[in-house]
């Protein structure tokens, strides 16, 4: 998969942009405010249906307007078809060769896209729902199965929580018990085997940014040593006490460490940044030794709080990427860029894109 090009419309700054990118390298330079990271967040929206600056698309159009536009063309399998995603403050419209896009799921299978931005620290210092999302999206992407199985796990967790709510009778609140069992273990399983394959290509990527392994393990949501049917009927009283499910895989994280210490409580902002992009590297390089697209890796201003020698080391892993990449900016002349020059290059300037040549 390589996004042949990229059009963008009423995105914040951004009245109207276009890009034909490289199918390796794309270097985006300019001054702070200019634009730059409102590319790479187009991209990302293209992919995912959403920023990874905020929650809220409607923040994203531009002031004065009514609504925002990003197309692109994606090369896959030997043919190029449009990717166009056109929003406002009641809905979005998806399509992708001329046909509505079914959900967020079939519009990541069509365009991946990951970022590494100057708050990628979140990973690793955010809630278990960052790791969550940051785990199912690669999982996703090597488990055809596993999207039917979450989707299975999220419709009766919904049902058993709503009876839960109301206060039904045990019964009935517990008649989404079998459902949620057996697809929770469906999700647990298939999220432990991804894991078991990621573990050692983020330990070899935080070797070479930090020094030392990063080491990462799963908690699937309840206890190891029991079955969640087990658990579940174990955790009934303090269920109906608060009205939520308590244990399963909705509350699953990932444990970060670094040199025998959790990378969240006693690392350095710069450590938990590399450590973070040691995660969406290596799972980048995970998904595509278990034979996943290619995706477009989005690395938004990475010289911020990166010292010469760990910025080299990051680029270098980046550069190394079986992916296509989008990387921006302040300074097109340190050295750490050189590998990026032999693509194309850009510049922006008050939300107008430059071809450089």
């Amino acid at each position: 998969m390589i996004l042949e090009s990229l059009g963008v419309e009423d995105f914040r700054c951004v009245e109207r942009a276009e890009l034909e990118l490289h199918a390796r390298s794309n270097l985006i330079t300019g001054q702070n405010a200019s634009g730059k990271t409102t590319l790479l967040e187009a991209v990302f929206f293209l992919g995912r249906g959403r920023s990874f600056r905020t929650a809220q698309t409607e923040t994203l159009i531009r002031s004065g307007t009514e609504a925002l536009q990003v197309v692109g063309r994606i090369q896959a399998g030997g043919r190029s078809r449009p990717l166009g995603m056109r929003a406002d403050r009641f809905g979005m419209d998806v399509r992708y060769g001329g046909r509505p896009v079914g959900g967020l799921a079939e519009l990541a299978a069509v365009l991946p896209a990951q970022a590494i931005d100057p708050e990628v620290h979140r990973l690793i210092e955010g809630g278990p729902q960052e790791r969550r999302r940051y785990l199912d999206w690669g999982v996703f992407h090597v488990e055809p199965g596993f999207i039917s199985h979450w989707r299975r796990y999220q419709r009766a967790l919904r049902q058993r929580n709503a009876a839960l709510r109301a206060e039904q009778a045990e019964s009935l609140v517990r008649i989404w018990d079998a459902e949620l069992v057996e697809a929770g273990e469906q999700v647990a399983s298939l999220r432990a085997r991804y894991v078991k394959a990621l573990t050692g290509h983020v330990a070899d990527v935080g070797h070479r940014l930090l020094g030392a392994p990063v080491e990462i393990g799963l908690h699937r949501g309840w206890a190891a040593d029991r079955p969640l049917s087990e658990v579940l009927a174990a955790s009934w009283p303090r269920d109906r006490a608060r009205g939520l499910t308590h244990p399963g895989p909705h509350r699953a994280d990932i444990a970060v460490r670094f040199e025998g210490t959790s990378a969240r409580e006693r690392v350095s902002r710069g450590q938990q940044k590399l450590a973070a992009a040691a995660l969406l590297l290596g799972q980048l390089r995970c998904d595509a030794e278990l034979g996943s697209e290619v995706a477009v890796l989005l690395v938004d201003d990475p010289a911020a709080e990166l010292d010469g020698g760990h910025l080299e080391r990051l680029l270098g892993e980046v550069t190394d990427l079986p992916a296509q990449l989008v990387v921006t900016a302040l300074d097109p002349q340190i050295s750490a860029l050189a590998s990026l020059q032999s693509g194309h290059r850009f510049h922006v300037e008050h939300g107008a894109v430059t071809r450089l040549v």
